[in-house]
């Protein structure tokens, strides 16, 4: 496994179903999905399931302690060689594993990451509100 993909949840199933679903849609296919959710009331094991077919996800449940230590827990479960971090509500563009793969080829690194983009469907104020948190 080449990459493991790391989403820490907290009451988002709809967002992680859109995550989801633009992973199914690149053109590298060597990962790992490791959803994590953090004590949720409205958990996303349904959507994760859905996805089992067309991904490789893993599903896992604990006691809410917030992103970081969910971060870290599924980092504890990963098994690829790099972990790709991302919040329950990216949305990645259908080249996004290919550009990773290939600019880790041409530059090796232990650690790389770069800024949010929105995504083309947002309204003006998830432009504003993805502009002020980045």
């Amino acid at each position: 496994m080449k990459y493991s993909v790391i989403v820490p949840v907290f009451n988002r199933p709809d967002e992680v179903d859109e995550l989801l679903e633009s992973l199914t849609g690149q053109t590298f296919n060597d990962f790992e999905v490791i959803i994590v959710e953090d004590g949720s009331e409205r958990d996303c094991r349904a959507v994760a399931e859905r996805y089992g077919a067309a991904l490789d996800v893993k599903y896992y449940v604990k006691k809410n302690s917030g992103p970081g230590q969910s971060r870290n827990y599924g980092a504890e479960r990963a098994s690829g060689e790099y972990l790709i971090v991302l919040d329950s509500d990216v949305v990645l563009p259908p080249g996004y594993m290919q550009a990773v793969d290939d600019e880790l080829a041409a530059e090796p690194a232990d650690a790389f990451g770069g800024p949010d983009s929105a995504h083309p469907s947002f309204t003006d104020t998830q432009k504003a509100i993805s502009y002020s948190m980045t």
